[in-house]
């Protein structure tokens, strides 16, 4: 299957700035920047016991169409089929031998007239001869149906490409989001440590004690947040050097920031003429299709197998009739060899074979027609779960765009909450004959939770949005090879992250 798509400065620039999938109408004009509402924190870098594996995310598709075992699998059923194909064109051919024959008899003996005697007699043959056995229903049709075959294996390839495809661009993310997350509860974390050390500078009079224990509780909440973070990136980097063959044990640093988003295919297509495209791209149902025509070439085959005569080619040369038909034969009484002279004797035979007196050829063609029906039954039962994939992405994708533009509004509000609140902590205002505290450290201990939370829930979205655009561009069916050549290369986001001070 071919991209459609011609590649521009690819070894030049690294990333491809293509338009979405137009599907049939003219794509939309790039989104000018959002304005900056939060720094994002800097993304803290791999541990040092760690081999880092700097890599971006068009680099991990190209290695995903080479390296996994599930594609050089669907290569070695192609080879299969091909042979097998290969095999049945060749059913026309006959089968020759090269060898000799000797042949001795002593004792009794009938002759043709009836007479028994008793001989001694020994011959040779040297030669060859063909032989072929083969139903002419079964030459033609056979490799009708191997053909179809060969074409199923190959479009299970594109899926298996396009299956991998998801797969690693699922784990990437799924790095991406860990990364995400690790910044976040560092970040926490940072904001956990300037709440300790103002609440003890507080807890001389205007704070009670205990306020420092909260602090401190909440400090070693967002180490233990941060720990699983880097077990989460750890983990994610493993699965994708298992999808991608290389070093389980180096830790992937994507290249790209942690928010980074993906569109592949517009969102602004409605869903009803996705649907129509999946069904006549996907190369899952142009496998299924081909196997209902290899059926009903198999079915056409038992149908014509009683009417159309079987051929058999044998040599004749030997007794009984052997393989050998054509060489130099003698022979004489007992071990006397002589007489050699050219030998050439054929049988060729035409046979109607009619089996088990016609009930195995019925039952032979019942077989085939319920054959057929399966894979008719396979072929709408992937119709379904294909468009059924389509509607599902679909509402991945566009759920998941609209929780990105919430996310983005809770984490900005989170962010100015704790700040407000930390800053807030020294600041003091009377009530009667008290002092009290403008924001209480409880207060300051909620914040950062609810921050940690929106970065949570802000990474996660984005990689729930890059997630579903990759499933809904494999459930329309395009070839994986495309989507290669379809990353954006600057985010678009209204968050935009900072290097770290």
């Amino acid at each position: 299957m071919r991209c459609g798509r011609k590649l521009a400065l690819w070894s030049v620039l690294g990333w491809l700035s293509l338009s979405p999938l137009s599907l049939g109408q003219p794509p939309a004009p790039p989104s000018p920047p959002a304005p900056s509402a939060v720094t994002l924190p800097a993304v803290p870098g791999a541990p040092a016991e760690a081999t880092p594996l700097p890599i971006n995310l068009p680099t991990a598709m190209q290695l995903a169409h080479v390296r996994p075992i599930d594609i050089a699998l669907a290569s070695q059923r192609i080879a299969v089929a091909s042979a097998q194909l290969t095999r049945a064109r060749t059913l026309w051919l006959p089968t020759i031998y090269l060898g000799a024959d000797y042949a001795r008899q002593d004792g009794r003996i009938q002759d043709i007239v009836g007479k028994v005697f008793t001989t001694s007699r020994s011959s040779i043959l040297a030669g060859a001869g063909p032989s072929a056995v083969f139903a002419v229903s079964e030459a033609v049709y056979a490799p009708l149906a191997a053909r179809q075959v060969m074409r199923a294996r190959e479009f299970d390839q594109q899926a298996t490409i396009n299956d991998t495809l998801l797969a690693v661009a699922e784990a990437y993310f799924a790095v991406q989001q860990a990364r995400g997350e690790l910044a976040g509860s560092a970040d926490a974390l940072k904001r956990a440590e300037d709440l300790v050390q103002r609440t003890e500078q507080l807890a001389s009079g205007i704070a009670p004690p205990v306020e420092v224990n909260r602090a401190r509780t909440e400090r070693a909440r967002r180490r233990q947040a941060l720990e699983t973070a880097r077990e989460h990136w750890e983990t994610a980097s493993a699965e994708l050097m298992r999808l991608l063959r290389l070093d389980p044990a180096a830790l992937v640093v994507p290249l790209e920031e942690p928010h980074l988003r993906i569109e592949l295919v517009p969102l602004t297509t409605p869903v009803d003429d996705l649907i129509p495209l999946a069904l006549t791209s996907r190369p899952e149902l142009a496998s299924r299709q081909a196997l209902v025509q290899a059926t009903l070439a198999r079915l056409r085959q038992e149908k014509l197998r009683p009417l159309v005569p079987s051929v058999l080619i044998r040599g004749n040369g030997t007794n009984p009739a052997g393989s050998l038909s054509s060489g130099v034969f003698g022979g004489g009484v007992n071990d006397n060899m002589q007489n050699f002279g050219a030998r050439n004797t054929m049988d060729v035979q035409l046979l109607w074979e009619i089996q088990n007196l016609g009930f195995g050829n019925r039952a032979a063609v019942k077989e085939r027609r319920a054959e057929n029906e399966a894979a008719l039954l396979d072929l709408f039962r992937t119709q379904d779960r294909v468009a059924a994939e389509v509607v599902q992405a679909h509402a991945q994708a566009k759920r998941a765009a609209n929780r990105v533009l919430d996310a983005e509004d809770e984490l900005t509000n989170a962010v100015q909450t704790a700040e407000k609140n930390l800053q807030g902590l020294s600041q003091t205002r009377r009530v009667g004959d008290v002092i009290v505290l403008v924001f209480r450290p409880q207060e300051v201990v909620a914040s950062i939770q609810s921050l940690d939370q929106a970065y949570r829930d802000y990474y996660g979205a984005i990689a729930d949005a890059n997630r579903a655009q990759f499933r809904l561009y494999r459930a329309l069916g395009h070839p994986a090879q495309c989507a290669t050549l379809s990353i954006p290369s600057t985010p678009n986001t209204p968050v935009q992250s900072v290097p770290a001070p």
